[in-house]
């Protein structure tokens, strides 16, 4: 019986694999017609729905302004938001109007309606740009409620509007003007996007490295709700942006500035060391931000490291079968490599990877070039240069027993792993999370109140290094570090690192809700931005959100977790009796407590650490953990009226 039942199983599977194959016929094949498959799969074109696909859409169009200026035909950007509408003026030619020969249409409704529809898919129009596919404006039209676009060409103002990326009428002409440039205005549609709420920062973050990247390029930011106006103007350019992100360490030299062609490619660099241990490097190609590097970035790394060497045996400044390895000769550099390069071809619509072959041999051809030619003709400053990176060297052969100390092996497996690593029974990186928590109070209510099967618990002890001052063999031989770097399994540095090791897919920092806690969180932060960034970009690290307050009215108990939730609460209550605690430790809170508020995943708030723009966030470490007192100072004083929840 159980043989013909199985038999009869089959038959049915089959008959239900025929009835599928017969009802999949040519009426299934969908053809989405205009710009309707943006609107379905919008992350294939701007990345996700949330806030970087949002703020994607202004520097779609900005890029365009971007490629005008390459060309040479704009000197002036204009940016303003007001609310949820966007406007973004530049003074180039103007999109063309006239009628295009193939589509018997305006080619303005062209290029705003039809996707791969531009003037970039050959050099005759624009010999470099950012812009190649052929997708950005007409993608940013079909994502917003409206747009309104005006052109200001042939002494006449031409104006389109359109809704979710249908024109409402023809292209028409609204009046004279005399100047020249294109104006679009738009609202994104909040039936795409998960919030429409733009962020200044985030805006102003981009246009400012836009700025560095174009000198002389005049970009105005205007935001009508807080009344901000700025201007971004660079004379120095890359140069510029290099004294920008070491504003708050020690700089060794003033900055070396190479420029040249080569291979038909425009290559900039700009580079100087300063008194930290970091490395930092920015690329660029065609002034997108390349964030994961790419073959222009392999070649200054290649040239960097050979050229240092070269030098340094001429001049016999390598002992001890001493040699310099590629990490010796960025330690404490900070620099910036932009090149601008016909056909680039980019990783993707959302462009962080450059993968054309031609950019490595010329990027490493020039840097070999002039870095050799500087360091023969300025001694003096050469001599600072290799005493930085023999120094590390050194410094590096000094790490290495320690960091053999640090990897997962001689913590786990030996007989000195610490008690104070509380690990899961669990071993799926996948489930595990560990928590990262302040002082030892804290980590026993976490043991105590954790899920034992998934949940790790590491109390550190006080504030660990702030590694922005620190070399990596004082790193590595900090008792603290050494046990956080041991517990998450992965190593740090060029050599040791490797993500697919993480043991947790989830470090989450669990720190006091006081200044204590806050500068803890800080140091931490400062820690995996320069020696784990990967987790950082891979959603790994999270911070957990305690309550600030408890509190109680007739029999019942809540929990708040901010000030606003805090005069919520007071208002609904009125008169009536209720009881507040403000929480200034998690230590404050026993085992039953801790999980309820801020471990439990049914009911906790995680915030996840990412980042919108590595160079920003450089800057501001630099200048937040760095050395010099004075840029730290000036920051304080002009964003201290941002500051919430301030414990005095």
């Amino acid at each position: 019986m159980a043989r013909k039942g199985k038999r009869q199983d089959s038959r049915n599977t089959a008959d239900e694999k025929n009835k599928h194959s017969r009802e999949y016929d040519a009426s299934k094949i969908q053809v989405l017609k205009g710009l309707e498959a943006v609107r379905r799969r919008p992350a294939m074109y701007i990345g996700d729905v949330g806030l970087r696909g949002l703020h994607h859409l202004i520097f779609e169009v900005v890029d365009n302004a971007i490629d005008e200026s390459l060309a040479g035909f704009c000197d002036h950007v204009k940016v303003k938001i007001e609310g949820d509408v966007v406007e973004i003026e530049d003074n180039g030619r103007g999109i063309p109007t006239d009628m295009h020969p193939v589509q018997k249409k305006s080619a303005l409704q062209v290029v705003m309606t039809m996707l791969h529809a531009g003037g970039k898919f050959d050099d005759k129009v624009y010999r470099i740009s950012g812009g190649l596919h052929g997708v950005g404006v007409s993608a940013v039209n079909a994502l917003c409620e409206w747009l309104e676009v005006e052109v200001y060409r042939n002494g006449k103002v031409y104006r389109q509007r359109y809704k979710r990326g249908e024109p409402k009428a023809e292209v028409k002409i609204a009046g004279k003007t005399k100047k020249t440039g294109t104006k679009i205005v738009f609202k994104p549609d909040e039936a795409i996007f998960k919030k429409v709420e733009f962020k200044k920062a985030i805006v102003t973050q981009r246009l400012q490295e836009l700025a560095f990247l174009n000198k002389g390029l005049k970009i105005d930011f205007e935001d009508v709700e807080t009344k901000t106006k700025e201007r971004y103007l660079s004379h120095g350019g890359v140069m510029d942006l290099v004294k920008y992100l070491d504003s708050g360490r020690t700089r060794l030299h003033k900055p070396l500035h190479f420029t040249d062609t080569k291979d038909d490619i425009d290559i900039e660099v700009a580079l100087e060391y300063n008194d930290s241990y970091l490395e930092n490097i920015f690329t660029f190609a065609n002034t997108i931000n390349t964030h994961e590097g790419g073959t222009h970035l392999i070649g200054f790394k290649s040239a960097l490291t050979r050229t240092l060497n070269d030098y340094a045996r001429r001049h016999n400044q390598l002992k001890d079968s001493l040699s310099l390895a590629g990490e010796d000769t960025r330690e404490g550099l900070t620099a910036v490599v932009s090149i601008k390069i016909k056909n680039p071809q980019f990783e993707g619509q959302t462009k962080t990877k450059l993968g054309n072959a031609e950019a490595k041999g010329a990027v490493e051809s020039l840097v070999n070039e002039k870095l050799s030619a500087f360091l023969e003709e300025t001694p003096r400053l050469a001599g600072i240069v290799m005493s930085k990176v023999v120094a590390a060297a050194r410094s590096r052969e000094a790490a290495r027993k320690a960091r053999e100390l640090t990897r997962r092996k001689s913590l786990i497996e030996s007989e000195n792993l610490p008690g104070k690593l509380a690990d899961c029974s669990s071993t799926d990186p996948d489930e595990c999370e560990i928590f990262v928590v302040e002082g030892d109070s804290a980590g026993g209510s976490a043991k105590q109140g954790r899920d034992r099967r998934y949940q790790a618990i590491l109390p550190l002890r006080g504030k660990i290094l702030n590694v922005e001052k620190s070399s990596l063999n004082k790193i590595l031989s900090n008792n603290e570090i050494r046990t956080l770097i041991s517990a998450i399994g992965c190593g740090i540095g060029e050599d040791d690192f490797d993500i697919s090791k993480v043991r947790y897919k989830k470090i989450v920092i669990m720190t006091d809700a006081d200044v204590d806690g806050a500068h803890i969180r800080t140091l931490l932060l400062t820690f995996f931005f320069r020696f784990m960034k990967d987790l950082i970009d891979g959603g790994i690290i999270y911070i957990a959100q305690p309550p600030l307050y408890r509190v109680r009215y007739d029999k019942n108990q809540e929990y708040l977790y901010s000030d606003d939730e805090l005069q919520r609460f007071l208002k609904k209550q009125g008169e009536r009796k209720h009881e507040i605690q403000r929480y200034k430790g998690l230590g404050e809170m026993n085992p039953e407590q801790l999980w309820y508020t801020t471990m439990d995943p049914e009911k906790r708030i995680l915030k996840k650490v990412s980042m919108e723009d590595a160079a920003e966030a450089a800057h501001l470490f630099s200048i937040l953990m760095g050395g010099e007192v004075e840029p730290r100072r000036k920051f304080i004083e002009e964003n201290a009226r941002y500051v919430e929840n301030l414990d005095i």
